[in-house]
């Protein structure tokens, strides 16, 4: 294989390899959730938002929302397992939901082929407030969950209160310096940001190493003068 066909197929490699790695940034569905914390008063009904964007029907995956400040009480073994809400199946899981939360959490299963899963929690208490995850375990993309913070205020008036589903439009746009959200993104904008600085690298030294290469086999070059008309002997 000559240079120029070591070229063309570095080329072509570099390519595919750069298309692989955006497709995750570009195509895959992401787990969004709000960027500001969800206040709510003691006895509201309140609803944590989180959808995917793209719009992506999750009706046949699992939705889990936990809540990962929470530390698991030694004496139940049970509680390291325990959700706050768990949908699997096409169904809820109750039996191993956190018994706090039993008929106090739902989602909006009418929407959850466009993406919203939300969860609507009913009856807020103080111990509520903290912050839940929202995770959708098997979702072919880097950014599988978000973080939503919920804070109970009594006699809160900026009270986050609705009986009507929230559609994905309606929901906030994570903030691009958001650590939560743009985690797996950030990850992939670094990744091909990797992959060009290095391709550029690896083709500045091929570049180079061409033109000195023509360099040397070229007749016409001074320095090829010099040396053939040094070891030319001179006419008696």
């Amino acid at each position: 294989m000559d240079f120029s066909d070591m070229f063309v197929t570095f080329w072509t490699f570099s390519l595919c390899l750069a298309f692989i790695v955006w497709i995750p940034v570009e195509g895959r569905p992401e787990v969004i959730g709000s960027t500001q914390a969800i206040i709510a008063s003691p006895g509201d009904d309140v609803i944590l938002p989180c959808h995917l964007s793209p719009e992506f029907d999750v009706q046949e995956l699992t939705v889990e929302w936990s809540r990962p400040d929470l530390k698991p009480d030694p004496s139940d073994r049970l509680s390291r397992v325990a959700y706050v809400h768990l949908y699997r199946g096409g169904r809820e899981v109750p039996d191993m939901k956190n018994p706090v939360y039993i008929s106090r959490t739902e989602l909006f299963v009418d929407q959850l082929e466009h993406g919203n899963i939300s969860l609507k929690i009913m009856n807020v208490t103080l111990a509520d407030q903290g912050r839940f995850r929202c995770l959708v375990p098997k979702l072919k993309s880097r950014v599988k969950f978000a973080i939503v913070e919920l804070v109970v205020e009594p006699n809160s008036d900026k009270t986050v209160t609705t009986e009507m589903p929230l559609h994905s439009r309606n929901l906030q746009t994570p903030d691009p310096m958001d650590e939560t959200d743009v985690k797996g993104v950030r990850a992939n904008w670094i990744a091909v940001i990797s992959s060009v600085v290095v391709f550029c690298i690896v083709l500045i030294a091929i570049v180079c190493a061409y033109l000195f290469k023509q360099r040397c086999q070229n007749p016409n070059h001074p320095k090829y003068d010099e040396v053939h008309a040094s070891s030319t002997p001179l006419p008696a």
